[in-house]
């Protein structure tokens, strides 16, 4: 059931995350390049377990038992790495996002308002 709910959110990400970015306004563009990142963090996390009994990735000996039953402490540190990736370039879009339309007057790619 746990995996089900998670492909789920995944997908709902992911799909969110691309449908934002192919719409015309950059701060619609920001908010899925987010969404998509978050979509993919959770997939690295899957892959490392999704069991919740899983201990620590440490071991105190060499032989402290079966490294099957222990968290594989990878994905962790890819998807650390990540957050931290995203939320620098986050800031950078919305810098230049805010300088765009400094500049522009507007939002949009095009430099122009779509009629509403």
């Amino acid at each position: 059931m746990m995996e089900i709910v998670l492909a789920l959110g995944i997908g709902a990400l992911a799909g969110s995350g691309i449908w934002l970015i192919l719409r015309p306004r950059t701060f619609q563009v920001i908010v899925g390049l987010c969404l998509l990142s978050y979509g993919i963090n959770l997939f690295i996390i899957a892959m490392g377990r999704l069991q919740t009994g899983a201990a620590a990735p440490v071991l105190t000996t060499p032989a402290a038992g079966d490294p099957a039953q222990y968290a594989d402490p990878l994905p962790q540190a890819l998807v650390l790495t990540a957050i931290v990736i995203s939320f620098a370039t986050t800031a950078l879009f919305l810098v230049v996002l805010l300088a765009s339309r400094g500049l522009t007057g507007t939002d949009h790619v095009d430099g122009q308002e779509s009629e509403r």
